[in-house]
């Protein structure tokens, strides 16, 4: 699945736009890892990509079609969101819930069929969490909702992931989970991209990163060139270094990291 994005742009009605310009593209098999401060337009981006926020210039091309072309249930048999797991609430079983997928596959008044049943147990079975077909999703942990949303965006069966901070407020574990998830799903052919507050996640996952700040692109390629200490400086306005480590074995990579002895800090007069 290939997504390519050219000069799309996003403002509401009188306002400034919220998105200036932004191009890239995305090839199968790729992650593109989306970094930014908050308020910059990450999410507003990633609206504009499911087709909830309609872009006011540029395109969206998924495998070359135009998506402003397409329906929104053919769009979705091809383009699947991942939400950020803190942000949903269901009192649904989470059997129920990943058979949800299914939804664009189905004609109106249709029922699931047992193949949408099959194709569903099929998705908790790749991730390894069918013990909790029967459990309420309101009732889970944040690592295991994130892992049941993602089956969901799976049952779906579209080749495109959008996921919106995969690992947020998760715990270290559970975030290193859902990393390696990701990258077992590019390995096996789907495009993935993801907004991250966590620079280091793009050495670890991503082919590809965008940097994003007040709605436009500062730059963008691969992390080595683009993850910078001089790019994340300027990009989160504060100072950042970026280091390359060992395990004095085969395993290498680098870690980004704030200059914690900047001392503007300690100028300040402190009340009590």
């Amino acid at each position: 699945m290939t997504i390519e994005v050219q000069n799309l742009s996003f403002g509401y009605q009188g306002k400034q736009d919220l998105l200036q310009n932004i191009s890239f593209s995305g090839a199968k098999g790729e992650v593109i890892c989306l970094l930014g401060p908050n308020g910059t337009g990450k999410t507003t981006l990633l609206r504009c990509l499911l087709g909830i926020n309609q872009p006011g210039g540029g395109s969206i091309l998924i495998d070359g079609r135009d998506a402003e072309n397409m329906s929104h249930k053919e769009k979705f048999r091809h383009v699947a969101y991942v939400p950020q797991s803190t942000t949903v609430e269901f009192s649904y079983a989470v059997s129920d819930l990943v058979l949800m997928g299914r939804h664009p596959h189905l004609d109106y008044f249709s029922t699931p069929s047992e193949r949408d049943m099959g194709i569903t147990l099929k998705a908790l079975e790749q991730l390894n969490i069918s013990h909790l077909a029967n459990r309420y999703f309101d009732e889970l942990s944040g690592g295991e909702r994130q892992m049941v949303l993602i089956a969901r965006a799976l049952a779906q069966q579209a080749e495109l992931l959008i996921m919106d901070e995969p690992t947020s407020a998760l715990d270290y574990g559970n975030q290193v989970r859902i990393l390696k998830l990701i990258q077992a799903l590019a390995r096996a052919g789907y495009t993935v991209i993801m907004s991250s507050h966590y620079p280091s996640h793009a050495f670890l996952v991503a082919n590809k990163v965008l940097l994003m700040r007040d709605g436009k692109l500062l730059d963008s390629g691969h992390p080595d060139r683009v993850v910078t200490a001089e790019n994340l400086t300027q990009l989160y306005s504060t100072e950042i270094r970026v280091a390359r480590i060992s395990d004095n074995g085969d395993h290498q990579t680098k870690i980004c990291f704030p200059l914690m002895d900047d001392d503007s800090f300690a100028k300040m007069t402190m009340y009590g």
